[in-house]
């Protein structure tokens, strides 16, 4: 299913657990919060809608190691003598500038996300928030994983609904675990209508569960999307509003 489509349909969620769930407050950043998490499961594919967001560092990894070259074959020619580590140092210049040209992509994205997970893993370390680190630990690994696998399980959805409770308990923000885990979950259901299906149970097995109605990227498939996410819209808008009116 397209990011589009499971953005909406985890802001939609969002509003079913704020409008609907008892003790819950409707509040518009655990809507948002439902729909980031609705688009988590598809970091492990560096064109997805959430990847592009987060790997935005992506040309500045190129450049990086570009610059890297350039310093480190400045510093072997003034300051390390004729020799082999001298041999080395521009060996190691060359290659710093060879990978930083050939970065194309997705494998540069990947690199990038890779850096903004560590970067939150650390600041999550700094301000003793574990929930943020866990968080930076995900973005950081989720793009070395094969698309719809790891991150595409239950069990994947339970680690970042755990991870909304820890940030409940930092935050004192009550609902921030269902609004994480239903919005993960949301994914991980629209994917299953899909012709690919999820493999849920994996590694416990490798069958993937589907009600093959979409076809991806297909005209009929995106048409039938819109309609989920309409019918679904609609659904909830009607439940939340006889709730309001009961």
């Amino acid at each position: 299913m397209r990011g589009s489509s499971h953005l909406a349909i985890g802001l939609i969620t969002g509003v079913a657990i704020g409008g609907l769930v008892a003790g819950i407050k409707f509040s518009p950043a655990g809507i948002a919060l439902a729909g980031f998490s609705a688009l988590a499961p598809d970091l492990d594919h560096p064109e997805s809608r959430l990847s592009k967001r987060l790997g935005f560092a992506q040309n500045y990894v190129r450049w990086a190691f570009v610059l890297a070259a350039a310093g480190l074959a400045l510093y072997t020619h003034f300051q390390v003598p004729s020799g082999p580590d001298r041999r080395m140092g521009f060996t190691a210049a060359l290659a710093f500038g060879l990978l930083g040209a050939a970065m194309q992509g997705g494998s540069t994205r990947k690199l990038a996300l890779l850096f903004t997970g560590l970067s939150t893993v650390m600041a999550g370390l700094y301000t003793g928030y574990v929930w943020l680190s866990m968080v930076g630990l995900f973005v950081a690994v989720a793009p070395f994983t094969a698309h719809r696998s790891w991150t595409h399980t239950i069990w994947a959805a339970g680690l970042w609904t755990y991870i909304g409770h820890l940030a409940n308990q930092s935050l004192g923000w009550h609902g921030v675990a269902l609004f994480a885990g239903g919005g993960y979950v949301s994914h991980l259901v629209a994917d299953t209508l899909t012709k690919a299906g999820v493999k849920w149970f994996m590694p416990l097995t490798d069958t993937s569960l589907k009600i093959p109605l979409i076809r991806t990227g297909s005209p009929s498939g995106n048409l039938l999307e819109v309609s989920i996410c309409t019918g679904y819209g609609l659904l909830v808008l009607g439940l939340v509003i006889g709730k309001m009116n009961f």
